[in-house]
């Protein structure tokens, strides 16, 4: 039997809908969402296996333009995921236009392999409006297939799945057939901690927060985790931990559920905030926290 195996790669600006997708086709949520901008950080792989098939799809920080040492990092992931792409897709959302877009057509550009555009989002104007933007996204990527899907929603999505399939290369299985992901537990459990993160708090605490587990130890009834928050000041501490530590608390409520519904197993979640000062700019610290 013949089979197929490579890499789809997705690639777009910030908050367009990348991580959803990647979720969407996979079938089940895998890498953490929220409205923010900069909510991935990391390249993330999610391995679609079937009989005769292996999807490897991967999805990427938001492109921008680098303010610190871990932006500049961010895009080397996105440079990364465009050498070992078997397919590229770059995703733009309704409303969205081309001129706007100059970073991520230039990045774009440099792939050389089969190219799809997917203009996300289409629920959200009328007929007319779409058609105007698959016409102005196919002027900017003459070469690309264009079509509209709805991430959130499951529009188009089953179909884009099965295009996929069909595109990959004949390659036997990059990874073992039952990994779901290139990913350890202990990465998934730091990023639901930093989507709570992100959901419960405002300005820049999201932007300056690391999460780090430390130790995830296993039991026949309960999982143990100590995790540590990691902030640039000691006020952002402050914040983190709010008024006799009900912020602290209400976080580690949230982030236990998530990731209990994401093991099935009951949890035990200790979380401590430290400070690391200019973290974001120090190559030596990324290292350490895994960029």
């Amino acid at each position: 039997m013949t089979h197929r195996a490579g890499y789809v790669n997705i690639i777009g600006r910030p908050n367009v809908g990348k991580s959803t997708l990647l979720n969407a086709l996979l079938g089940e949520k895998l890498v953490i969402v929220n409205p923010k901008a900069q909510t991935t950080r990391h390249r993330i792989l999610g391995i679609l296996n079937g009989d005769d098939h292996q999807l490897v799809l991967s999805d990427t920080p938001g492109i921008l333009e680098p303010q610190y040492k871990l932006h500049e990092n961010m895009m080397h992931a996105v440079d990364e995921a465009l050498q070992d792409a078997d397919v590229l897709l770059v995703l733009v959302e309704l409303g969205e236009r081309p001129e706007k877009d100059e970073e991520v057509i230039r990045r774009a550009a440099r792939f050389k392999g089969p190219t799809m555009v997917l203009v996300n989002k289409m629920d959200l104007g009328d007929q007319a409006k779409l058609d105007e933007a698959l016409a102005l996204w196919q002027e900017a990527f003459p070469k690309a297939k264009v079509v509209p899907i709805s991430a959130l929603h499951g529009f188009h999505v089953d179909e884009l799945r099965q295009h996929l399939i069909g595109m990959l290369p004949e390659h036997p299985p990059y990874f073992p057939k039952d990994d779901l992901s290139d990913r350890d537990l202990r990465f998934f459990v730091s990023e639901m901690i930093r989507e709570k993160v992100l959901a419960l708090y405002q300005q820049e605490i999201p932007y300056s927060t690391q999460v780090v587990v430390n130790s995830y130890q296993e039991a026949p009834d309960i999982v143990r985790i100590q995790a540590d928050v990691i902030v640039m000041r000691e006020s952002q501490k402050g914040i983190l931990i709010g008024r006799g530590g009900g912020a602290l608390r209400q976080l580690g409520t949230e982030a236990r559920k998530a990731i209990e519904r994401f093991t099935g197993t009951k949890v035990f979640l200790d979380l401590h905030v430290k400070v690391d000062p200019d973290w974001r700019g120090n190559e030596r610290k990324l290292r350490g926290y895994g960029y």
